[in-house]
């Protein structure tokens, strides 16, 4: 007879449920604890590529692909070579994650896993296609688009972006130094960037990304690739993989649909870096703080309350969003003003006041005014 009750069941197997399960279940506390994990779709794919800063080892060492200590910044008229100390910039591709995390799932004796669709969350049950299952605590990463569209009230950017691993015939590529933030390309009225992620001296990972409301045609991005990699000395080059990722950027407030028993996690949760796009650095740590929390007896509604951090990012939308070309400049004032010590603790949400404070000078100041006034009134 299959079971049908559980403590806890996980909606959605994507990183942040799959974090969440491994998580739970490496937790000696949890040992005697049940837990379901519900996904549509069990096959998985080297679909995709995260990346995410660490200052130390972390739980995920052994699928680092790999991992490097400089970095670079470009605009039009500004550009910085940058030592990442104390971080170091880390990449995992999905194969790698979902097979580390499907062979410690096999030792987790506490954890079910099922191939089903939800189609309903209520207070302490979640309805599939094929059964139904009740529990104390639900956690969901399935995203709502219509929920996050159909609002006003704030603005929805895109992170939008196709990414191609070349081979090159010359050694073009530093291994040691990624390109973090490259704007040095047409900007054509949106927020653009070259991110190159260096695999060895002739390989490497080429993202043409945007931050804007509205996609491209796939053949764009392709082309801006190619004629990025064609002012590289490559002596000719071959694409060997293709990914592409969209992921929405808002301050929407995501935590006001969580419950006592009910949280939602990963982007249906608002866990990306809504001025960045960044999702798998937040899953990464809040699946942390997540099991840590679940220790005490507080509701799931209290968990992940908004901060400054949250207003921060608001403000930056709303100036990004009132005029999407000027990504650009904003990134190339943080840059040029502020260590790039402080900018990753400011991004990691962990600077203190005055750093912030600092961050906030290097900007056009009246922008970030409006936009403030224009949120009051």
């Amino acid at each position: 007879m299959r079971k049908s009750h559980f403590d806890y069941i996980i909606c959605g197997g994507g990183a942040s449920g799959l974090l969440l399960a491994f998580r739970i279940c490496n937790d000696p506390f949890f040992k005697n604890k049940s837990i379901l994990l519900i996904e549509k779709e069990h096959e998985k794919l080297n679909d995709r590529t995260w990346c995410f800063w660490e200052s130390k080892e972390g739980d995920l060492e052994e699928i680092i692909h790999k991992s490097w200590n400089q970095s670079f910044f470009a605009s039009k008229d500004f550009h910085l070579d940058f030592n990442l100390s104390p971080y170091k910039y880390k990449m995992i591709r999905s194969l790698d994650f979902y097979k580390f995390i499907q062979q410690h799932f096999r030792k987790f004796n506490q954890l079910t896993q099922v191939k089903d669709e939800v189609i309903k969350i209520e207070s302490n049950k979640v309805t599939t296609l094929a059964s139904e299952y009740n529990t104390d605590f639900i956690f969901s990463s399935i995203l709502d688009p219509k929920k996050l569209l159909q609002q006003k009230k704030y603005p929805v950017l895109q992170q939008h972006f196709i990414g191609q691993i070349i081979e090159t015939k010359n050694n073009c590529f530093d291994p040691d130094r990624i390109e973090f933030m490259n704007f040095d390309i047409p900007q054509k009225g949106n927020t653009r960037f070259m991110y190159v992620l260096p695999l060895s001296k002739n390989k490497a990972l080429l993202e043409y990304t945007l931050f804007s409301e509205d996609l491209l045609a796939r053949q764009e991005y392709v082309d801006e690739i190619t004629a990025f990699a064609k002012d590289l000395p490559t002596g000719g080059f071959k694409v060997v993989e293709e990914e592409q990722g969209n992921i929405p950027m808002t301050c929407f407030r995501f935590d006001l649909s969580n419950t006592e028993n009910i949280l939602h996690i990963g982007t249906a949760g608002g866990w990306t870096k809504p001025s960045t796009g960044y999702t798998f650095q937040r899953i990464n740590s809040k699946t942390k703080f997540l099991v840590e929390f679940l220790k005490s007896t507080r509701p799931l509604k209290q968990f992940g309350r908004k901060n400054r951090f949250w207003f921060y990012d608001l403000l930056f939308l709303d100036v990004l969003h009132e005029d999407n070309a000027n990504g650009a400049d904003l990134f190339k004032r943080m840059f040029q003003k502020n260590s790039p010590e402080v900018i990753f603790k400011f991004l990691d949400e962990k600077s203190n006041y005055w750093q912030e404070f600092q961050i906030m000078r290097s900007f056009n100041v009246g922008q970030f005014v409006k936009a403030l006034f224009r949120r009051i009134f």
